[in-house]
Parts: C-alpha cells; structure tokens; sequence
C-alpha cells in the first residue's frame, strides 16, 4: 500500500500460487462465542477506563500534587503514545514470538496497566508502609502517583492498536465487522460496570472496612476484572508465528501444505495447538521475505516515516476525520462532570469544603458520572443494532449520524443546561462513542479488503514490495489520532476555559468539532461499497 508503484509487490492475501490453482485466501469464518471471548479485552480495557475516570482526580487531589503539575500528567502519555504508537505497530508486523505477532505486545501492555493502577491507586499506602519522614513520604507518593497514571494512560492507550490489528489478522471480512460490533458493545458493558463500581460508597460497607479504602476495593475489582478479561482475550482465536518457513521447505511446498492439509498441527505458542488447517498467508510472505532479505528484521525510524508518509490519501483524510471526532467526544467528556457541578448545578468547586456551594458542586459531579454510565449504556445498545443501521442506511450515513446527533446534544445542554435534559441527551454520547470505535476500523477493514483484490488481479509473481505497511501499522496510525486528540483537548480547551471564565465553552467547543467532522466525513472521507 501506497509504496514505489514502479516495484513489483505482492499483497498478503494474493492469489499465491504462479499457476492461479489457488485463489483468495482468507481466514476461516469465526464462532460467535470466539469474537465475544476475543472481545472481552475491551471489556476489562474500559473497566479500568471508567474507574480511572472516577478515582484519578480524587487521588491526585489526596496525595496533594501541585496544580503545576496537574498538565504534565495528562500530557505526558497522550504525547508519548503519538510519538511511539506507529513504531509498536510496525514492530507488532514483524514480531516472531512463537505467540504471534500481536499477543506478545497485548500480554506486555496489559500488564503495564495493571502495574500502572496499583501504584496510582495504592502509592500512599506503599509510602506510608515503608517510609516515616513526612517530607519524604510526600515526595515519593506524588512521584509513584504521576508514574502509575502516566504508564497506565500509556498502555491504555497503546493496547487498541494491537488488539485492532490482531482481529484484523485472524479474522474475514466479514468476521472483522461481527468483531468490531462486539468490541463496541463490550466497550461501553465495561465502561457501565465501572462507573457503577466507582458510584458505590465502598467505605461503609464490609468490603470496604475488610480491604482498608475504596482506592483498594476499586483496584481489587480492576485487577480481577482485567486479569479475567485478558485471559480469554489471549486464549480466544489462534495466531499464527511469523515463521521463517523458508528454512524448513521451500514457500510454495508450505504454502500447499498450509492451504490442503487440513490435519496438520500448528503450534501457536504455550497457551494451546490448533488443528484448523489454516495459516495467515501474509505470515507465510512475510517469512520468505525475512529469509531473503535479512537487512529489513528491524524496523527503523527512516523506514517507518517512509510508510506513514506513503499512506494513500484516502487513509490520511479517515485518519483526519478520527482526529476531528475523538477530539470533540474528549472535549466534551473530559470536562463533563465539571460542567454539571458548575454549569448545570451552579456549584462552585472553589469555595470552602464545608460550603453549601462546594457540597452542591460535588452532587452535580455525582450526577455527571450517572450520565457517564448513561453514555456507556447507550453505545453498548446503539453497538448492537449497527448491523441492521448499516445495511439500511450505509456506513457513510452511519458515520455522519454519530458526529451530528453529538454536536446536536452537546449544543442543547450548553444552551439549555438542564439536569433532566442532559441526562437524557447523555445518550446521544453513546452515540458517538460506538460509531468512533466501529466505522473508521470498518472502513479500514474495507480498504484493506479493496486493495487485496486489486493485487490479486495484479500481480502474479515478484516480492514484497519494500514499503509495505502491515495492518499493524495501520491500526497504529489511526489509533494515535486518539493521543494527538488528548494533546490537542489538553493543551487548548483549558486555555479556552480561562479566557471565557466558563466551563460551558467546553460543550460549545465540542458541538462546533463535532459539526466540523460532520463536513469531513460527507465530503473527503472515502467509501467502499
């Protein structure tokens, strides 16, 4: 994709074989129970999400973290993951783990979160354990704080592109859009549970008293729900190795072997052995290029740039049009409990503690995080009837749909701040949020798909092309636009918040973007029918 034209290339899923005895191969069809079990990471993801959301701020506010601080901690990640998530992408292309090419990184990443929530959720307590001197003590547990939100917020945020890429790899045409369904659907699922979880008041409760704070019972849940969830994920549909097959038998023997042999035993590393008869033919390519070509096993910065500048346009303006729409959906989410505690409840967050205006303040936060749990709701419902949306209305209808039915509902709350009406507006969030996480990867899934048929039409012989880009690096490049958003809503909207000396330009903001996007995806976004 988007390479030298003048170079012969051969796309993963070609017709393999010189003769044309074998035609398209894709990946077998996939039970529904494997797509939910593959699905249940973004279950655990969202969890987590949602009680980061409910409990960072309380905590960065407990440990006392200066307010000049507060910027670096929620610039930090989203600034790093921008700059590195194409290169995890790209390596995840050429990573030959006995596990595959994606788990390995999974596995890696969701264990950063989990380590990332027990130090933002437990560092005062693990000071307080090991250290006497107060000044110390202070010190360090602002320190361990900032590090547990910035590694989690970062491997948060880079495990999507990986667990994009592997539903991509293992799954049909077909099967990618069943799956990014049921990603979505269990996206909000978990984010309902954890923002359930986070409005419990766990300290007068047993397992509250048993465990010692709520910080502890949320991360006792977090850690058990994510643990479970990425298990199965890991255990849920086979991966392939990227194999160096040339070693063993010649390509086209392996090939054959790979495509008639319904018996043969394929082992994908320690978790189980499949008998399924298939192989990714993009991994069998990828082997025979690594054996003859031995200077591209490592992915350099110089080469990476190349493919990410190389991109076809069409994939640049669906990169765009996602940048336009997760910054709007932050815009407005990031700041929505704030804008009900001032905005709709007229609380003032900067009085005395013990003020009527404080606690009035601290109801509407309240209420903000039930209409959280209503957005999360709602883009679980709205995920589950995409399907029957999409084959009435289109993806370029569904995808116009979710930016302008959330600039609608953000403009009426900011111009009609009503507790009721918002809560009932909350749902058209859930909107936006399923169709940020469904369409753009359809749409993806689609040209992948079209240029698939196109080189096999193509192209009957010849390499890899040298400026290949995997899936991987594709996933890559549009989930980053999710970190360039977080820079982008961290490093302006509170500047718009001082200058206009109110949180409702944040909702305003957010309507203005998402009647931008709207523009974007009608008129530059590219559809595959």
């Amino acid at each position: 994709m988007g390479g030298n034209s003048e170079q012969p290339c051969i796309h993963p899923y070609k017709s393999l074989a010189e003769d044309g005895h074998f035609g398209s191969v894709e990946p077998p069809k996939r039970d529904t129970s494997r797509l939910i079990m593959h699905s249940l990471a973004m279950l655990g993801r969202e969890f987590c999400y949602a009680v980061e959301a409910a409990y960072v701020t309380p905590v960065l506010l407990s440990v006392g973290l200066p307010r000049s601080l507060y910027s670096m901690v929620w610039l930090l990640s989203p600034v790093l993951g921008f700059l590195l998530q194409p290169v995890v992408g790209s390596a995840s292309d050429h990573c030959q783990a006995r596990w595959g090419r994606r788990r390995p990184y999974i596995l890696t990443l969701s264990i950063m979160m989990l380590l990332g929530m027990a130090l933002y959720l437990n560092g005062e307590a693990v000071t307080s354990a090991l250290i006497a001197d107060p000044r110390k003590k202070l010190v360090w547990t602002i320190a361990i704080t900032m590090a547990g939100v910035v590694l989690f917020d970062f491997a948060a945020d880079f495990i999507d592109g990986p667990i994009k890429a592997y539903l991509f790899d293992v799954c049909s045409h077909l099967d990618k859009e069943r799956g990014l369904r049921y990603h979505a659907l269990f996206t909000g699922f978990g984010g309902t549970l954890g923002y359930i979880l986070g409005a419990i008041d766990w300290a007068h409760l047993k397992l509250g008293r048993v465990l010692g704070t709520e910080f502890q019972v949320m991360f006792f849940f977090s850690a058990l729900v994510l643990t479970l969830c990425f298990m199965i994920h890991l255990c849920s549909i086979p991966e392939a190795p990227l194999r160096d097959v040339a070693k063993d038998v010649p390509p086209q023997q392996a090939l054959q072997d790979a495509l008639l042999s319904p018996d043969r035993m394929y082992e994908y590393g320690s978790i189980r052995k499949v008998k399924n008869g298939y192989v990714n033919p993009e991994l069998e390519l990828q082997g025979e290029k690594i054996k003859s070509e031995q200077a591209q096993r490592t992915v350099t910065i110089k080469s990476l740039l190349r493919a990410l500048v190389s991109m076809p346009l069409h994939y640049r303006w669906l990169c765009v049009s996602h940048l336009i729409g997760w910054t709007a959906f932050l815009s407005n989410m990031l700041f929505f409990t704030d804008f009900m505690g001032q905005i709709v409840y007229h609380g003032d967050p900067y009085s005395a503690h013990n003020s009527t205006e404080f606690l009035i303040y601290e109801r509407g936060v309240e209420v903000g995080c039930w209409g959280l749990c209503i957005n999360s709701v709602f883009s679980s419902l709205y995920s589950y009837f995409q399907k029957a949306l999409v084959s009435y209305i289109g993806l370029k209808s569904l995808y116009f749909m979710g930016y302008l039915l959330f600039a609608l509902g953000t403009g009426f709350i900011g111009l009609f701040p009503n507790v009721y009406f918002t809560l009932v507006l909350c749902a058209l969030f859930g909107v936006m949020s399923s169709t940020l996480y469904t369409v753009p990867f359809n749409l993806m899934a689609k040209y992948h798909q079209e240029e698939q048929e196109k080189k096999k039409k193509q192209t009957r012989g010849g390499g890899l092309d040298s400026s290949w880009r995997g899936q991987g690096l594709d996933c890559a490049a549009l989930t980053c636009m999710v970190q360039l958003a977080q820079i982008l809503v961290g490093g302006c909207l509170g500047l718009l918040v001082n200058i206009a000396g109110s949180v409702i330009v944040v909702v305003i903001t957010a309507s203005v973007t998402a009647l931008i996007g709207c523009c974007f995806v009608a008129l530059f976004v590219r559809y595959v029918d």
